[in-house]
């Protein structure tokens, strides 16, 4: 066939989109037109034509759906694409925003525009009977951020910056020299205290001896870095974090829930990685709850696993009316082994019926926990004092106070009802990492800044829920729904002729067994 291009050709391009194809049915399904009122004010009124809002989050949208994490990656593929054009609203000789424009209108626009998106899908996701409500499984991850680990900066005292790094900072070949420092003053100067730094220093000590036993062994530059020592100049926001077995990156922590439903995605938060899981559960439950009860669902229950566990946690769940499903952490023991608790009066009992009565109550480490002492004269001549206390004079009780909280808790998840929620929190919240990262392209965030990075894993979230939208949608019309609705009203017909013979067959069948049991 030779091809030859037309002059002058007739060509409609919602002839060419099939009525299965997945962006013509996205395209009917999602209303973006609440947009326009909420961007409003960022669009001037003279000047050159800006994006258009709606056209922008679609473009976001398709980066997500196709798994393409640049934005020049986005508009090359769009291009080509009819069905894409076709969502978008654009013609086949119509030109494609460039992609400068799509990260310049994404720094334009606030979280609450990107959050509201969220939103009105998940209404969506509600409407269509994919969520429960009753039960959410929340888990976090690593989401590696978009910055080198070679342009580390060291953090210095906080004397005069440049005369430091001058005399201290050296520069080897391999280290990359940011273009710009981007990191306030405050964070290039040393935090830590002289206890925090002592124990760095061991560790470097440490990490030189066992070089050889760690994967890039041969690479002679390795260092042990840390957020206390060191800080990335191209992402201040980026902070490093390590988990077993996986090499050191600047990463941010992505923190979702998921009903465990139909794994319908009902909240997402970007957070800073050097922290604990803990520290943002009360954050993340606010913010669900208020979602969850304006559409005028109650939640009952919520899974995580151990990285979630604190008594004060324990304690605001038991206060919000939801019950917890989450493994104490390691750390928590319940109380020294052999000694008893009186909950009526306050107090431990020792093995030798001596009592360890409560002192006081203050903060260690952000948690507040309860201080019991016993009297010298009580262990001074008891004959297990070397074994129990060793050369101090008294029996000391640091245990957290909440501990009522944390039985409680316990008591549920060691249940019947506990374990089965730990199969369903795995098969649920964990396949939904794994399928944003593979396949929805939460790999990496392709911006700088944790307000940035948390559009990009709304936007991610918001795909996720889409498809499972789309594929709900697509199985209840192929499912026959309508014809069993034309069916319904001879089921009852058929019952009433069908419901004798029934009871006649189970009556003869009850003479035969009888029958049988007598012989």
């Amino acid at each position: 066939k030779n091809y030859q291009e037309k002059l002058f050709t007739s060509f409609r391009l919602s002839d060419r989109i099939p009525e299965e194809n997945f962006y013509r049915r996205l395209k009917e399904a999602l209303n973006l037109e609440f947009l326009y009122p909420l961007t409003q004010k960022f669009y001037g009124d003279s000047g050159q034509k800006s994006i258009d809002p709606v056209v922008f989050f679609k473009i976001c949208l398709v980066g997500y759906l196709e798994n393409i994490t640049t934005d020049r990656g986005v508009m090359n593929h769009c291009a080509m694409r009819l069905d894409i054009l076709y969502f978008m609203g654009y013609d086949v000789d119509e030109e494609l925003p460039w992609h400068s424009t799509i990260s310049r209108t994404r720094q334009l626009f606030p979280d609450d525009i990107f959050e509201e998106v969220f939103t009105r899908v998940l209404k969506l996701c509600i409407e269509a009977g994919l969520v429960s409500g009753h039960t959410q499984a929340i888990d976090s991850a690593p989401v590696k951020a978009n910055a080198s680990m070679d342009s580390l900066e060291i953090k210095v005292p906080a004397e005069e910056l440049e005369e430091h790094l001058s005399k201290v900072r050296v520069q080897s070949s391999r280290d990359r020299k940011a273009k710009e420092n981007k990191a306030p003053k405050q964070q290039q100067k040393i935090t830590a205290s002289k206890k925090e730094l002592q124990e760095i220093k061991s560790r470097n000590k440490k990490w030189s001896k066992d070089q050889d036993m760690r994967p890039g062994a041969k690479n002679k530059g390795s260092r042990y870095t840390s957020n206390k020592t060191h800080y990335s100049p191209t992402d201040p926001d980026a902070k490093i974090s390590v988990k077993p077995g996986k090499a050191r990156k600047l990463n941010y922590l992505c923190n979702i829930a998921v009903d465990t439903g139909r794994h319908v995605i009902t909240d997402v938060q970007a957070y800073l990685a050097d922290k604990k899981d803990n520290r943002y559960l009360q954050d993340a439950t606010r913010r669900l709850n208020r979602r969850l009860r304006r559409e005028g669902m109650i939640w009952e229950n919520v899974l995580a696993d151990a990285g979630y566990s604190s008594g004060e946690n324990y304690a605001y769940l038991e206060n919000k009316g939801i019950k917890s499903y989450i493994p104490p952490h390691g750390t928590y023991k319940g109380g020294p082994e052999g000694f008893e608790y009186i909950k009526e009066e306050n107090y431990w009992l020792c093995p030798q019926g001596k009592k360890v009565t409560y002192r006081k109550q203050w903060v260690r480490k952000g948690s507040l926990v309860d201080d019991y002492f016993t009297r010298r004269s009580d262990c001074k001549g008891c004959p297990l004092k070397q074994s129990c206390i060793g050369k101090s004079h008294e029996k000391r009780i640091t245990i957290t106070a909440y501990r009522e909280e944390y039985e409680r808790n316990i008591k549920r998840v060691n249940s019947r009802r506990g374990r089965y929620m730990k199969g369903k929190r795995q098969s649920t919240v964990e396949p939904v990492f794994g399928t944003l990262k593979e396949f929805l392209g939460l790999r990496k965030v392709n911006t700088l800044g944790i307000r940035q990075a948390n559009k990009c894993m709304h936007l991610a979230a918001v795909a996720y829920n889409l498809k499972k939208y789309l594929k709900h949608t697509a199985k209840k019309v192929k499912s026959g729904a309508a014809q069993s609705a034309l069916l319904f009203p001879y089921k009852n017909s058929l019952q009433k002729l069908l419901s004798p013979l029934l009871r006649n067959l189970n009556f003869v069948t009850a003479i035969l067994i009888s029958t049988r049991k007598t012989a």
